[in-house]
């Protein structure tokens, strides 16, 4: 029995012992005399959120509570894997940590983090959060990491070429859209660009269909993309970026997406929507043009489903002021600082019911807000990181667009993803 299992019995254990209430849980470890100022070490990676944002939160939380000090140190996204994993093995880690949502569950499965589940089910609303934003944070129905932020995908596209088209609105399911794609893929423009490894839109096509990119049965994970119907999500994607001149070879970064769009000759990107922004400095001609919606689904007005990224907040095991830590995830947990947050950085909120709160009629806020209610995170494997260390899945991807067989292609993708997902310790089959 590993630990996360044994973790998850003692949760269950505890949350029977406490009954529906939970009252008799406040006695917790890393608790002291209810007068001792205590400072809560925090580490936010940076561009999270604004000075402005961290400043005000940290005036109102010390304000709120006396005996609690705040130290918010802002870390840097290189290479702050190893760094979290060393301050999990300190006996004096920091006592709240952002982390990568879909990296809680290599920081669960080693060890180091608290099982957060009763303050979820008490404290927090869990009942309420983002499906795809909550569950990479939890492991064997045990919750370490509590969701924070999200953002995710949109399309972003030129109303004027849409209009010119003779397209009166954004299309409602997959078939409108595809529809729309082609009619704007003329007269010199690019009905889409779509570049050729942009796996993350690829996933949410491979949902749509039934499909996933890994499964786990009895503990073992295994790569499932030559699956009837996860093959069937290629094929939507290969269909739509052959209605552009979007790169085989490459991702959206290479080159980036917003510096290709801001040239004029393009009617659609998939995009977070704040991308918008950087087209209109590239082109400024493009303001009063642009326009969103979410990815259409199947089914007529319902979304498709996107990758949904973002950040949670975690307890590190061996922190020494674990209530007090609480106390600061309850409140950049709950809806004061999470509207806020989301308003300040155009973030969508972690909790379904707060999604009204924002956008304030942001035409790309409201679309983002849609699609994050189909939004999934990649499989919830400890190993998935290094999945994406060395993507196999972009390789397919090219090669599939490239001509080669794509239920053969797809077989040696996922057995790639297997070996990775299957290996014991550090690469030891």
């Amino acid at each position: 029995m590993n630990l996360v299992q044994r973790r998850s019995i003692a949760v269950s254990t505890a949350l029977a012992a406490c009954g529906a209430l939970l009252t008799g849980c406040g006695l917790l470890p890393g608790s002291s005399s209810a007068d001792e100022t205590k400072t809560v070490t925090i580490w936010l990676m940076k561009d999270s959120a604004s000075r402005e944002f961290i400043k005000r939160f940290t005036e109102e939380f010390e304000k709120d509570n006396k005996n609690i000090k705040l130290d918010i140190q802002i870390q840097a996204w290189a290479g702050i894997g190893p760094k979290v994993n060393k301050a999990l093995d300190s006996t004096d880690p920091p006592d709240v940590i952002e982390v990568g949502n879909t990296h809680v569950a290599q920081y669960a499965e080693r060890g180091g983090l608290e099982n957060l589940t009763l303050e979820a089910v008490r404290d927090f609303g869990s009942d309420d959060w983002l499906p795809g934003l909550a569950a990479p944070g939890s492991i064997d129905k045990a919750q370490y990491g509590i969701p924070w932020y999200a953002a995710n995908r949109v399309v972003v596209y030129r109303k004027d070429l849409f209009e010119k088209a003779g397209i009166k609105q954004p299309p409602r399911d997959r078939t409108e859209w595809l529809n729309a794609t082609k009619r704007v893929n003329a007269g010199g423009n690019q009905g889409i660009y779509l570049a050729g490894q942009d796996w993350y839109t690829l996933a949410g096509f491979i949902w749509d269909e039934g499909g996933e990119l890994a499964t786990e049965t009895n503990g073992k994970w295994s790569g499932t993309l030559d699956t009837p119907r996860a093959l069937a999500g290629m094929a939507f994607y290969q269909e739509l970026q052959e209605l552009g001149d979007g790169p085989k070879d490459a991702d959206e970064e290479k080159p980036p997406q917003a510096g290709q769009f801001a040239q004029g000759d393009i009617a659609q990107i998939i995009a977070t929507p704040g991308t918008a922004k950087l087209i209109e400095e590239k082109n400024p001609e493009m303001r009063g043009k642009l326009g969103f919606f979410p990815l259409p689904g199947k089914k007529r007005g319902a979304p498709g489903s996107v990758f949904i990224g973002g950040s949670d907040l975690v307890v590190p095991q061996n922190s020494d002021q674990r209530r007090s830590a609480i106390k600061v995830i309850e409140a950049l947990s709950g809806e004061k600082w999470q509207v806020e947050l989301a308003r300040a950085m155009n973030y969508v909120p972690n909790k379904v019911s707060l999604s009204s709160a924002v956008g304030n009629g942001d035409e790309g806020m409201v679309a983002m807000t849609q699609g994050s209610f189909a939004g999934r995170a990649t499989p919830a494997s400890p190993k998935w990181g290094q999945v994406e260390a060395d993507n196999p899945i972009k390789a397919y991807m090219t090669e599939v667009l490239n001509g080669a067989n794509p239920r053969t292609a797809a077989k040696k993708a996922s057995d790639s993803i297997s070996a990775t997902l299957q290996r014991i310790g550090n690469g030891e089959e």
